[in-house]
């Protein structure tokens, strides 16, 4: 096994680059997401590390070694596609034994290191089946299970789960981070989907238009993120955030509204300052009090309920309502007991005042609490 360092690495087409000087550092043994919308460069990432791209610029390592000019086959990596890749005329074990028999490894170290891997995913009474005879999810462990038996120093996945159904992909991300901690070999997990990184990585690396956002642990993203894009990414449904202005008088956030919210202590802003104020669903309330909203939608999911809103004028202020209760951002709010809300009904949304994330509304970045 072996860590994997990126350095300044640069991708472009033509004129047209994509990434721009991506820095990671990834230990031995480590599981680490690359998440992002599409089009963010995660995908070209991966491949730049396979040796399927070139690197326009910068390096990237395994172990001690730079493999910028290694050919993929000599870089001890093995790679799982969204497209499973499978040979439709040979057997899952043929699939699964194909890379070694290239090598050349004698026969009985290639049945030996089949047999194994198909115990460790369940593959062993399909040993003797084609792919056409195989489920989604059994094609997506032969492809694992070609990885495995090669044994490499990383482990490379791109989207792997993209084409199985919602029940198959929570097994799947389940069987995949068990089987990290068996192997305990270094992996990088490409996703656009933020719940499968937040439940798989023991780090998370949020690309956002060939930029590096933010790194760091699953939940050190959620609670703090550095900026608005890593906010509204991570989490699901996404953090509130609503647009404003902060008032010294009081040390208050006024919304477009004319709601206002008090704030924590020690913000060293001017009066007047463009703001944007986030909470995260579960981090607030519906009552009487709070910003006024209007009820839009209600989602129930039996263990917990979504109830969507629209801010309103302050009418609890003393204020007419504008007749456009549209205007302004949606919110959600996910409450775990079970209430009677009605679509149209006026409600005050009460964000828990120590859970309140400030962000600075021009630049995108994070306020922090003196």
């Amino acid at each position: 096994m072996a860590g994997v360092t990126v350095s300044q690495a640069r991708k472009s087409y033509g004129d047209v680059e994509v990434l721009h000087g991506i820095d990671i550092e990834i230990a031995d043994g480590e599981f680490v997401v690359l998440v992002g919308p599409s089009g963010c460069g995660k995908s070209t990432l991966l491949r730049m590390t396979a040796g399927l791209e070139s690197i326009t610029s910068g390096s990237i390592s395994i172990g001690e070694t730079v493999v910028n000019n290694v050919p993929p086959k000599d870089r001890d990596i093995a790679m799982v596609f969204q497209s499973y890749a499978l040979y439709p005329h040979k057997t899952v074990a043929d699939n699964m034994a194909f890379a070694l028999k290239l090598r050349k490894t004698d026969p009985e170290t290639v049945r030996r290191r089949v047999e194994e891997t198909a115990q460790i995913l369940g593959l062993t009474p399909y040993l003797n089946r084609y792919p056409r005879q195989l489920s989604g999810g059994q094609r997506q462990r032969v492809a694992m299970g070609r990885a495995i038996v090669r044994d490499p120093q990383v482990f490379l996945f791109d989207e792997p789960l993209s084409n199985l159904d919602a029940k198959l992909r929570v097994q799947m991300r389940k069987e995949i981070k068990e089987l990290h901690q068996r192997l305990k070999t270094t992996t990088i997990f490409v996703t656009h989907d933020q719940v499968e990184a937040m439940t798989m990585a023991d780090k998370i690396v949020v690309l956002n238009d060939g930029h590096v956002e933010q790194v760091g642990a699953p939940l050190d993203l959620y609670d703090d993120p550095h900026n608005l894009f890593v906010a509204t990414f991570i989490g699901s449904p996404a953090m509130n955030l609503i647009k404003g202005r902060y008032r010294k008088e009081g040390n208050r956030f006024q919304t477009q509204q004319g709601s206002e919210q008090a704030l924590p202590k020690g913000l060293a802003l001017e009066d007047g300052a463009e703001l944007v104020l986030g909470v995260r669903p579960e981090h607030a309330e519906i009552g009487e009090k709070g910003l006024t909203a209007t009820v839009s939608v209600v989602e129930p999911t039996g263990s917990e309920t979504l109830v969507f809103l629209r801010p309103a004028a302050n009418e609890s202020a003393g204020e007419e309502p504008t007749g456009n209760e549209t205007a302004g951002e949606e919110l959600v709010v996910v409450l775990r007991d079970r209430r009677d809300f009605k679509p149209g009904q006026k409600v005050g949304f009460q964000p828990d005042p120590n859970r309140l994330q400030l962000f600075d509304a021009k630049t995108g970045r994070k306020i922090e609490v003196a």
